[in-house]
């Protein structure tokens, strides 16, 4: 009896299950009513599908590139094709630096002879890039000015003076003086009467440079070993005043800012220098320096050069 009863138990529970699965599965169906599952094989998954027409070339499905012609597919190379979009020009190669101008024509070269070669040697004198008597004669001395001038200008270096040249120099210099073309020494060389040494100036190695007698005396421990008349700086560019000290020394220096020679350079504070003035020697005090302490004296102060040594003293004073 007990066995029958377990047996009518099981039978039940049973057909209760498979009941709510049939239900289930009604449900299932209902709500779908045809659409494909999702775990459906779906022939897209494989990829697009191709579609052919008559005469017309093969491409994907709606929204897809074209198919079966290289030249639709995108690529990264560059193209050397002009483009009309804006902004889109072919590229440029940089070109090299074609260098300096060629030069012109000569007017003058090494082998010339005359007054305009006199000229031309007391204009490159006045900047300090020949050296020496001048003449009339273009020889090594004249070329090896001209070239130096020419580089200095970022001209084509020929060592002879074409338009461009003389034109620049002319631009850069003044009429020779008689005194110039002659080779006379200037007037007044050493003239000016040195007014009373400041006691800063008594004791050890010292540059005295006397602003009201326009004089610079070498002074070593109380005694004057040299005087030179000198020109300072205009009321716009001042030479400085007080108690400085050599900081360096350049022989043959050409200044950076103005781009003119100042031989002989003793420098005592930045850009501010004792030096040889080739303009103050032919023309005076009829002019003024940048603020430097102008030397006249080129023998004097080539002199000087080789006596004063880094750190000896300067005093700029008015007595």
């Amino acid at each position: 009896m007990k066995t029958k009863l377990r047996i009518a138990r099981r039978i039940t529970v049973v057909t209760v299950i498979a009941a709510l699965c049939s239900v289930l599965a009604y449900g299932v169906g209902w709500a779908v009513r045809g659409e494909k599952l999702p775990w459906e094989h779906s022939p897209q998954a494989d990829g697009p599908t191709r579609v052919h027409q008559p005469g017309a070339q093969a491409t994907d499905q709606p929204g897809t590139r074209p198919i079966g012609n290289p030249a639709a597919e995108p690529s990264d190379t560059p193209s050397d094709t002009p483009s009309d979009e804006p902004g889109d020009e072919p590229s440029k190669t940089p070109s090299k630096d074609p260098g300096p101008p060629p030069a012109g024509p000569a007017l003058f070269s090494p082998g010339d002879t005359g007054p305009q070669v006199r000229e031309i040697q007391a204009r490159l004198k006045q900047i300090d890039w020949f050296s020496g008597d001048v003449t009339d004669k273009y020889g090594p001395v004249t070329t090896e000015a001209v070239r130096g001038f020419q580089a200095k200008r970022g001209f084509e270096v020929t060592g002879k003076v074409d338009r461009r040249t003389l034109d620049r120099l002319e631009a850069m210099t003044r009429e020779p003086t008689r005194a110039e073309l002659t080779n006379q020494p200037p007037p007044s060389t050493g003239g000016n009467t040195p007014g009373p040494l400041d006691a800063r100036c008594q004791t050890g190695r010292v540059l005295c440079i006397d602003k009201s007698s326009r004089t610079l005396r070498w002074v070593v421990d109380g005694t004057v070993r040299k005087t030179v008349d000198v020109r300072f700086g205009s009321a716009e560019l001042p030479t400085r005043e007080g108690v400085f000290a050599i900081q360096r020394k350049s022989r043959d220096h050409v200044s950076t800012l103005y781009h003119t020679s100042m031989p002989y350079a003793m420098f005592f504070s930045g850009g501010q220098a004792v030096h040889y003035s080739p303009d103050f020697a032919a023309h005076g005090y009829n002019g003024a320096s940048h603020g430097c302490v102008n030397v006249r004296d080129q023998g004097a102060v080539a002199w000087l050069f080789d006596q004063v040594a880094l750190g000896d003293k300067v005093v700029i004073y008015w007595s």
